[in-house]
């Protein structure tokens, strides 16, 4: 493995969230002397930039300028990276400068077994999930004698987090769930990674701006199979077509996981996609021999109220003796096509959706058709709520009384809980109440996050 000590490394990607923050952190921390380069300006990477002031680290920003790689011993390429249409990166290959990432970095160094996942859609939720019933299994540890050092399970990868500053903590008999994203696996193959228990959820078409076919984006997807070996694990969906075909490409023990016949699980979060991230969960728990105790996995599972933003139930109010009502915030559903996984989730007619945001220019006609079809009420905010709302109205199969214009977020809940007051005779009971606005946030709020949190706020005031 690589030495980094008096190394000169180029750090090639901040990223306006950070994503390259922890590999110079820990690269700086080795010893390295980093030089950080980004195509954005200083203003727009201030924040990431606050969290490395402490460190010897230098800058170039404002473009990638090839004079750095002169004295280049290392590159370390953000996943983030187009690396076929960054000259920058050809010039680096060219010179034969070696190559690495941060992901690559850490599973090199990585003494625990690696459960990674991926997927087009639901592979972050799937990972937390993973990672939730993997910690609540060996906090349940019926290890005979007891430890007294308990194994612990870490999350990180696409997912958000670092894992590297925690590499000094990490035991050979922890487990690490890892979210890894096509782009972070299009540079495995550069050390022959793939984890010892590979879950592989779905495949839809995606980023082809960036690989052209869906072919060459399915190829870098492979990778997570690609280099595993007898004795690892991989998991399939047995409900996707294509994923099931994946099996030969690994020497592996393959398993298949389906909700296909199967009783629904007593989950905190909605859809039948999550029953399937549940399945996918149960999968790992038995490939790893850690199920425990009958019920101690499925009371686990129900306990999982899902990722910040993402169908997340952050509250359960009563407006009725013996009567709840859950709170849903799906605020990072900024598209359509995700609003309408979050219709998908819920009994028709049983719920409110607030919806609407900033104006994209796209195209809401088969959102608001299924709105119209399945919602039991709909409140519209933002600069495409008046819009949505007329959509549903005019299909003329609009909730009856429950379809209306409010503008502001905080008059979309205090219309909510009028709703879910007791009902009118005549009327559809309503079970919950969910923000997946199909919209950006911009307007009114600076990003989905805060959308989300000024949401979950006002549910939870709610008794």
């Amino acid at each position: 493995m690589l030495d980094f000590a008096g190394k000169n490394v180029v750090v090639m990607g901040l990223g306006r969230f950070g994503g390259g923050v922890g590999v110079s952190r820990w690269l700086a921390g080795q010893g390295a002397r980093v030089m950080v380069t980004d195509q954005s300006p200083a203003a727009t990477l201030q924040g990431a930039m606050a969290q490395l002031a402490d460190l010897p680290i230098e800058y170039q920003l404002g473009s990638h300028d090839p004079a750095v790689l002169e004295k280049c011993d290392l590159l370390v390429v953000n996943p983030a990276v187009d690396k076929t249409r960054s000259e920058f990166f050809q010039r680096a290959l060219r010179l034969k400068i070696t190559l690495t990432t941060e992901m690559n970095i850490f599973v090199q160094r990585c003494p625990a077994k690696i459960i990674g996942i991926t997927g087009t859609v639901g592979k972050s939720t799937t990972t937390a999930m993973i990672h939730h019933l993997l910690s609540a299994a060996l906090q349940n540890s019926h290890e005979h004698p007891p430890r007294r050092d308990r194994r612990r399970c870490w999350m990180g990868g696409n997912i958000g987090r670092s894992l590297l500053g925690e590499l000094r903590e990490i035991k050979a008999e922890d487990l690490v769930v890892l979210e890894l994203s096509s782009f972070m696996l299009e540079n495995t193959p550069w050390v022959q990674f793939s984890p010892h228990v590979a879950v592989v959820t779905n495949l839809r078409a995606n980023h082809l701006d960036r690989y052209g076919s869906l072919p060459s984006y399915a190829a870098a997807k492979q990778n997570i199979l690609r280099f595993q070996r007898p004795g690892d694990f991989a998991i399939l969906n047995d409900e996707d077509d294509v994923i099931r075909s994946w099996s030969a490409l690994t020497p592996a023990d393959v398993s298949f996981y389906s909700t296909a016949g199967l009783p629904p699980l007593d989950l905190a979060v909605p859809g039948r996609h999550n029953q399937s991230n549940a399945r996918a969960a149960l999968a790992v728990l038995g490939a790893l021999r850690l199920a425990g105790e009958p019920g101690e996995s499925l009371a686990a599972l129900g306990r999982f109220t899902g990722l910040p933003h993402r169908l997340e139930l952050v509250h359960t109010s009563r407006p009725a003796p013996g009567r709840d009502v859950r709170w849903f915030n799906d605020s990072k559903a900024t598209t359509p096509e995700a609003a309408m996984v979050a219709l998908a989730a819920f009994p028709a007619r049983s719920f409110v959706m607030i919806v609407g945001g900033y104006d994209k220019h796209a195209d809401m006609t088969e959102f608001t058709r299924q709105l119209a079809a399945t919602a039991g009420g709909v409140l519209g905010i933002g600069a495409t709520g008046k819009a949505l709302v007329a959509g549903v109205n005019n299909t003329g199969l609009s909730p009856a009384n429950r379809c209306a214009y409010v503008d502001t977020l905080e008059n979309a809940i205090a219309a909510a809980r009028q709703w879910i007051s007791p009902n009118a005779a005549g009327e559809p009971e309503l079970t919950a109440v969910v923000l997946s606005p199909g919209c950006a946030s911009y307007g009114q709020f600076v990003n989905y996050e805060e959308r989300g949190e000024r949401f979950a706020a006002l549910a939870r005031a709610t008794p």
